[in-house]
Order: C-alpha cells, then sequence, then structure tokens
C-alpha cells in the first residue's frame, strides 16, 4: 500500500518491486489481484497520469508511448490515454523549443538541425515541428 500511496504504478512495476521484496510469487500475484479488484491499482489511470505528467514537462508523443511501453503498459491502454487526452503536439513542440531556443529563427542549416535534434529526442515527430524551422 505504501507504494501505491506517492503515485500510480503500473502492474509490471507493482509486480517488480514486490518480487524483489518478498520470493512467494504466488502470494505477490495474489496481493496483486486483489489491488485490481479493489480499484486501488489500474493501468489505465497510470497511463493517463503518466501522460499528463510527461506533457507537463514537455515531451512529445513517441517518447511518452515508448516509456509507457517500456514501464508495461499494454499498447491498447496506450492508445485509449492519448486518445482521451487532447494535446495540440505542434503548439506543445513550439512552446518546447521557444523555452530552449528562444524566439529567434535558427541562423542557419546547422542550427536548424540541432533544433530539430532536440525535438525528435524530446518525443516529437517531424510533422509536429517542420513548419517551425521553416524561413
Amino acid at each position: 500500500m505504501n507504494l501505491l500511496a506517492r503515485r500510480e504504478h503500473s502492474l509490471d512495476e507493482l509486480r517488480a518491486k514486490l518480487s524483489r521484496r518478498f520470493a512467494d510469487a504466488e502470494l505477490v500475484e495474489a496481493q496483486l489481484q486483489q489491488l485490481v479488484d479493489d480499484n486501488l491499482q489500474s493501468d489505465a489511470r497510470y497511463a493517463g497520469s503518466l501522460l499528463r505528467q510527461r506533457i507537463s514537462r514537455g515531451q512529445g508523443p513517441l517518447r511518452i508511448r515508448q516509456e509507457m511501453r517500456q514501464r508495461g503498459v499494454s499498447a491498447d491502454l496506450v492508445d485509449a490515454a492519448m486518445a482521451e487526452e487532447p494535446v495540440d503536439w505542434a503548439a506543445l513542440a513550439q512552446e518546447v523549443m521557444q523555452r530552449k531556443f528562444g524566439q529567434e529563427p535558427a541562423a542557419d542549416v546547422r542550427e536548424r538541425a540541432r533544433r530539430a535534434r532536440f525535438l525528435q529526442y524530446r518525443g516529437f515527430s517531424a510533422e509536429h515541428y517542420q513548419h517551425l524551422l521553416r524561413d
């Protein structure tokens, strides 16, 4: 219970943490099932929470999707969370780029490439930021 009191966890995260603490795998699975049955753990709720948190950090959809999959959230739940949260990814990419580089347009090709790499690393696809790099 203390693990869930701090933040939401995916079922896979909880399974890994509890398996490190307790050797009895059957007990761990029984407790996890009880948490799910009592609605104390929900991968859907976790996906929505993580999505909102990462959007506030300025991360793009590709990076968020990858992180959720690494944390054990099913592809269906990831898609559902992304569909429920209305986000203008192009506007978020612009905000992130302006925060990092300011209002000045890119001076040359090298600077445009640098900005594109930064936005790609943050998880934005070219369709989200390409219009920002044009002269």
